[in-house]
């Protein structure tokens, strides 16, 4: 397992006992310092001057965009002892699963719910993506995914129905390691805006190698937790902050509505920051997955629609998106820093704490639908935008854009945009059988989004200087 953080190995030395030789204006300049370096410490994020001699980053093993420049390339499928489907659990031969612990829709997460597309098996699974040359990416491997999401920190992942389809897709590489709630089966009845949770799973023979962190509750602590939140706002809070941003605009002057009446599920960002930085044994989270832009469209934001514009006015709504992350950025980024001043204090004060990961925000960039999907079996090399602009499928590359310009801001350091969308522009082949926006578990896709961001909180931000 990559290792996060390091212990050196120095012998003890009073900080405060120097020889006698010392000068007073060395002690002088020596406690000044130690003044400064305190005062940096307990500064926010956004306040905290750089101490380092160099400014930028450290580049790592292989960045979002190098990953994201790879390729599609066949392999061979998983071993079947069938040649095709005959019966709906004949998918997970051909998908290779042992099972999925989620049991939620669990033929449409796994592309089979429609038995005129069966044939597209075991083809769809017979893909990996292959990174650069350049691209070091860490070795994927189940054991080490749990290790670290118990003892260096859970994924809570917040967004719309195409994150749930990520969260489906880790419940099934995980299995049968880990234990998904609700039950489904015996309450079918539960909302959607109802947290979704993986724990480890007792009878794991891997319980035995972990190291818990004290307070870590086997049934009660969640290494992934999935929340569909689809704005990341609550619509009040975007309404006001539209108002507040354009007071002169048709829509404040008509005292008009921003919203349809169109059904989306949303929490504020302090409620769902709240879950994140939970202590133990509530919650052990690290790292938090976030992505939206689906539901920007013209049709929920009715009041920035003008039929006279482009795709009646997406522009409008492109526009505020940019205007509202960068709220919300500003607004992660200060409650992280308010939940880490709280941890520091508490530590100070002799609370018990333990060394997990340092808490993470990343957002991967949203993807586009196929208009096609249903008529392709094998990846593209080449993306092209849709003939028909269905929905608000031809913008999704602005609202990415302007997600990922508002993260290029060295204000909030613990925010990051992973521009891995190109992978899945490349699968229409890997929609799932109902419709050409949200993805099937098995073909790919999904276990990338999972790969890289393991590899990406575990090597390339270790690797970084804040």
């Amino acid at each position: 397992m990559v290792a996060l953080f390091k212990n050196d190995q120095v012998s003890y030395r009073p900080l405060f006992s120097p020889p006698r030789s010392l000068s007073a204006k060395f002690l002088t300049l020596f406690a000044v310092f130690s003044v400064l370096y305190v005062t940096h410490s307990f500064l926010p994020s956004s306040l905290k001057p750089s101490l380092s001699v160099s400014s930028s980053r450290t580049r790592g093993t292989c960045p979002p965009r190098s990953y994201a420049a790879g390729k599609w390339v066949p392999q061979p499928p998983p071993p079947a002892t069938h040649q095709n489907m005959t019966q709906l659990s004949d998918v997970y031969e051909f998908l290779g699963l042992e099972g999925c612990a989620s049991s939620r829709e669990v033929y449409w997460h796994l592309g089979a719910d429609h038995e005129q597309l069966w044939d597209r098996f075991p083809g769809v699974s017979s893909w990996r993506w292959q990174p650069p040359d350049d691209c070091q990416v860490r070795n994927l491997n189940t054991a080490s995914i749990i290790r670290d999401l118990v003892e260096q920190g859970g994924w809570l992942f917040i967004g719309d129905s195409v994150t749930e389809n990520h969260f489906f897709s880790l419940s099934c590489m995980l299995y049968p390691h880990v234990r998904a709630t609700p039950d489904y089966v015996q309450n079918p009845y539960f909302d959607r805006a109802w947290p979704q949770n993986l724990y480890l799973d007792p009878s794991s023979p891997l319980v035995s190698q972990l190291s818990f962190p004290p307070g870590f509750d086997i049934e009660t602590t969640p290494l992934v937790t999935f929340r569909r939140i689809d704005l990341l706002f609550e619509p009040a809070a975007l309404e006001a902050l539209y108002r507040s941003l354009h007071p002169h605009s048709p829509l404040v002057a008509a005292n008009a509505n921003l919203f349809s009446d169109e059904a989306t599920w949303n929490l504020s960002p302090a409620e769902y920051v709240k879950l994140f930085t939970a202590p133990l044994p509530r919650a052990n989270y690290a790292t938090m997955v976030v992505s939206t832009g689906g539901h920007w469209t013209t049709t929920l934001f009715a009041g920035l629609k003008d039929p006279e514009l482009p795709k009646d006015g997406i522009q409008n709504v492109v526009d505020f998106f940019g205007e509202a992350m960068e709220a919300w950025a500003r607004e992660v980024q200060s409650l992280l820093d308010e939940a880490e001043k709280r941890e520091r204090k508490a530590a100070q004060n002799g609370a018990a704490g333990h060394q997990r990961a340092p808490r993470q925000v990343v957002v991967r960039a949203y993807l586009p639908g196929h208009e096609d999907c249903h008529d392709h079996r094998k990846p593209l090399t080449e993306y092209k935008p849709g003939r028909w602009g269905w929905y608000n499928w031809n913008q999704i590359g602005d609202f990415n854009h302007a997600f990922e310009t508002v993260l290029e801001s060295r204000k909030y350091p613990d925010i990051h945009f992973l521009p891995i969308d190109r992978p899945a522009l490349l699968r229409p082949d890997a929609h799932s059988a109902g419709d050409c926006l949200h993805i099937m578990t098995g073909a790919g896709v999904l276990e990338g989004w999972t790969h890289y961001i393991w590899h990406y909180v575990t090597v390339e931000l270790p690797g970084r200087v804040r």
